[in-house]
């Protein structure tokens, strides 16, 4: 029997590879476009979502699981690992991490569940999934692991450079007046998680390729003091050149042994829409 499995919602944004590589269990969130109901990641692409989106002029719904479906997550996972340590999006972006507590609570197996609320979302969970991941490897309990994330979670720098502020207006997150203005003038504003929200910061303006090189030499400060084991470039379906010179500039920096590059998921792109890019690393102390 394992001693400690990992497991994820799908909002991590992990490829298939690297869940493979750090043996990963994950579950989906729901989408919904109107009456239907899809699982992230399952049934659904980024790419049907924005046909939708764009037809009914509407951001889609998501969703936790429910509390039978986290039960019987948990119950499978439980079957083989004698502990599981469950990474949710952040509690003030959804009730994923309350179900799974109250699921574990249903299953009489508190002492053996422990669910971490990332306070992160993307690929910002991811990097906290990895470093458990690794620990648990070392042998680490998972009461251990979530302890030592504790000081992890508030380095993660998680933030991203949106194209198009049409969907975060569809989903109520700016006004229709800003969404215009943003339009018109080709504003690009950079989303930021802190403690746990996001947050608007600094308004690019111009071309994407051009605004997401400035964006990555802003962060440059951090970035060349960042934990140099890996970086994200994570994206909702940008343009290959656009990736490439990130990538590169990233490499430029001479600081990573990892530069991952991953597609975020449904649950993600549904919110911020098409040609969202983000960079995405833990902070050095």
């Amino acid at each position: 029997m394992k001693t400690v499995s990992i497991l994820s919602d799908s909002t991590c944004d992990l490829s298939a590879e690297l869940l493979e590589k750090y043996e990963i269990a994950t579950f989906p969130l729901h989408i919904h476009l109107g009456d239907r109901e899809y699982a992230d990641g399952i049934n659904i692409t980024p790419e049907e979502i924005y046909q939708w989106s764009d037809e009914n002029k509407a951001t889609p719904k998501t969703s936790a699981l429910s509390p039978f479906e986290a039960q019987e997550v948990l119950s499978k996972l439980l079957e083989v690992s004698e502990e599981v340590l469950c990474f949710c999006v952040s509690e003030t972006m959804s009730s994923c991490a309350s179900v799974m507590r109250m699921a574990a609570r249903e299953l009489d197996m508190e002492e053996r569940v422990f669910v971490v609320d990332s306070a992160n979302l993307s690929t910002g969970i991811g990097l906290q999934i990895i470093e458990a991941a690794i620990m648990a490897q070392q042998g680490l309990r998972a009461k251990q692991i979530a302890e030592r994330l504790e000081v992890v979670k508030p380095m993660v720098r998680a933030s991203f450079v949106v194209d198009t502020l049409t969907y975060l207006h569809r989903g109520g997150r700016c006004s229709g007046l800003a969404a215009l203005a943003g339009s018109t003038l080709r504003l690009h504003p950079c989303i930021s998680v802190v403690d746990g929200k996001m947050q608007a910061g600094k308004k690019y303006r111009g071309k994407m390729e051009k605004v997401i090189c400035e964006y990555v030499d802003d962060l440059k400060p951090d970035l060349e003091t960042a934990c140099p084991e890996r970086v994200f470039i994570t994206h909702s379906g940008c343009d290959a050149p656009v990736i490439a010179a990130v990538e590169q500039k990233l490499k430029e920096l001479g600081r990573f042994e990892e530069i991952l590059i991953t597609r975020a998921g449904s649950v993600i792109t549904s919110h911020c829409g098409p040609g969202t890019l983000g960079v995405l690393f833990i902070a050095g102390n």
